[in-house]
C-alpha cells in the first residue's frame, strides 16, 4: 500500500521588503530571528488577548517572506497585516495567492512547498494523496491542524497543544502578555483531547464527569462504525480516561498525538 500524504492548495501571503522578518516577529508568536532562509517554521497569529486567530507556516528569503495559512481565515490574516503595515516597516504586502503543500501523514513529518501547477516530485509521486475522509481522521487523531470547532475565537494556542509555535523567550508580540501569564503561573483552563465512542455524537455536544461539566465536543467523524473526534476538556477532568455524553454515552479520552503539554 502506498504511503499517504496531505496534498493541499493553501492560501499564500507574500511580504516583500527588508523589514519582513522584523514585522512578522512582532505579529506572530514564534521567535523568527534564528530562522534560516528557505527553512519552514510554524507560528501563531493571535489577538491582543492571546486568542488564536490563525496557524501560519513561513519561510524567509533575501527579498522578504512567504506565509501560508494552515488554519484560520486567510483573508482575515491578510487584512490584519495590511492594517498594521506602515512605511517605516519597509514591507509591502502582495495580494493573496496559493501554494501547494505536501506532508506525509506521519508524526512530526516535515512539509515541502511547491508550485501548484508543477508535477509531483519524488518520493511524493510514488505515494498516494489522502482522501478528505482519511485526512480528517488523521487530523482528529493528531489534533493538528485545528479546525473551525477548535479555532473558534475563544481558544488559545496552549489549550490546543501548540506549545512549539509559541516562544517563551521573545517579547513584544501581539498577544504576548497573555501568553506569558499562561506559561508562567495561570495555566490553561482546558486542553484538547481525542475521543472515541460507539454511539453517534456531534460537535457542540456537552460532556460530563460524575454529573459535573467536563467539556465540549469540537469535531466529530464516523469511521467504520465508530465515532471519533476532538473535544476541549476542563483541566480538572483531564486525568479521567472516560467522559459521558449528553445521553450517558461513554467516551474514551486520550491526548492527541501532536499535542504538546503546556504543563510539561
Amino acid at each position: 500500500m502506498s504511503k499517504l500524504f496531505w496534498d493541499a492548495q493553501v492560501p499564500w501571503l507574500r511580504l516583500n521588503g527588508s523589514g519582513a522578518r522584523q514585522f512578522l516577529q512582532g505579529q506572530t508568536s514564534a521567535d523568527l530571528n534564528a530562522l534560516q532562509s528557505g527553512d519552514l517554521l510554524q507560528t501563531c497569529w493571535l489577538t491582543a488577548t492571546g486568542r488564536l486567530r490563525a496557524v501560519l507556516e513561513l519561510r524567509f528569503d533575501a527579498e522578504g517572506a512567504d506565509v501560508i495559512v494552515l488554519a484560520g481565515e486567510a483573508s482575515a490574516v491578510h487584512a490584519g497585516f495590511d492594517q498594521v503595515i506602515f512605511p517605516a516597516d519597509r514591507v509591502r504586502l502582495q495580494p493573496l495567492g496559493q501554494l501547494r503543500r505536501l506532508q506525509w501523514l506521519e508524526p512530526m513529518a516535515a512539509a515541502v512547498w511547491c508550485d501548484p501547477d508543477a508535477a509531483l516530485p519524488e518520493p511524493w509521486a510514488s505515494g498516494e494523496a489522502a482522501t478528505a475522509t482519511a485526512l480528517e481522521q488523521w487530523r482528529l487523531q493528531s489534533g493538528f491542524p485545528p479546525g473551525p470547532g477548535e479555532l473558534n475565537g475563544e481558544t488559545n494556542p496552549l489549550e490546543l497543544g501548540l506549545v512549539a509555535q509559541v516562544s517563551t523567550e521573545k517579547g513584544c508580540y501581539l498577544g504576548q502578555e497573555t501568553m506569558a501569564k499562561l506559561i508562567g503561573q495561570a495555566g490553561v483552563k482546558q486542553q484538547l483531547r481525542c475521543w472515541s465512542c460507539p454511539s453517534p455524537l456531534a460537535a457542540t455536544a456537552k460532556l460530563t464527569l460524575d454529573g459535573e461539566r467536563a467539556g465540549v465536543i469540537t469535531s466529530a467523524l464516523e469511521r467504520d462504525g465508530i465515532w471519533l473526534g476532538l473535544a476541549l476538556v476542563r483541566r480538572q477532568c483531564l486525568a479521567s480516561p472516560t467522559l459521558e455524553g449528553p445521553n450517558g454515552e461513554q467516551l474514551q479520552i486520550r491526548q492527541p498525538e501532536a499535542f504538546q503539554d503546556p504543563d510539561a
